[in-house]
């Protein structure tokens, strides 16, 4: 058990049989009244987002999570299939648990986080960039740099990231694999 004063950026609590992580948080001591936390809580399972206001001194249920490498080996169905860094240990994981799936790649490293407690595995997270191989898109034209318009192009997993003009097949690319967006060429 943790106060509610206690709650920072990542901290993981269950609430209503269901855990959440914080994103964000504050604390308000209005003139007139008792001091409170204001925050904003991300539901683990679904990713909706909750704000909740919790009174200083309240008691809340903390979960203590783990944050391990494991890595990525191929796609089983709908399932991605993943071994611990540390222990080799394969774990089957659902695509919809896992942040930035599109990009990822066989032998990329994510980050799985589980409950400790009952050693289930909540989400995994990709690293926020990545790097990836162009394999189709239209070719590219000199001189193509001078506006800030982009095209669509199709990267080594299958995914679609629009890109400036002059990017041309073969070239590597750094994305954000938060929203799938064009960070720079990698040379």
């Amino acid at each position: 058990m943790i106060n509610a004063q206690d709650i920072k950026n990542g901290t993981c609590i269950r609430l209503d049989n269901q855990l959440y992580f914080c994103i964000e948080f504050l604390h308000v001591k209005p003139g007139k009244g008792n001091t409170f936390m204001r925050t904003k809580l991300k539901n683990v399972v679904d990713g909706r987002v909750l704000d909740r206001r919790f009174n200083i001194g309240e008691k809340l249920e903390d979960v203590r999570v783990e944050r391990r490498p494991y890595q990525f080996l191929y796609m089983d169905g709908g399932e991605a299939i993943f071994m611990n860094q540390e222990t080799f240990d394969q774990i089957p994981l659902a695509k919809d648990l896992i942040s930035g799936v599109d990009f990822m790649k066989e032998g990329d490293v994510v980050e799985v986080v589980t409950d400790a407690s009952t050693e289930s595995v909540l989400f995994a997270e990709m690293p926020i960039k990545t790097v990836l191989e162009i394999t189709y898109t239209e070719p590219g034209v000199k001189g193509d740099t001078a506006t800030n318009s982009l095209k669509p192009a199709t990267v080594e997993t299958g995914a679609t990231v629009r890109v400036p003009l002059f990017i041309n097949v073969g070239e590597k690319i750094e994305v954000d694999t938060r929203d799938g967006s064009y960070v720079g060429r990698v040379r």
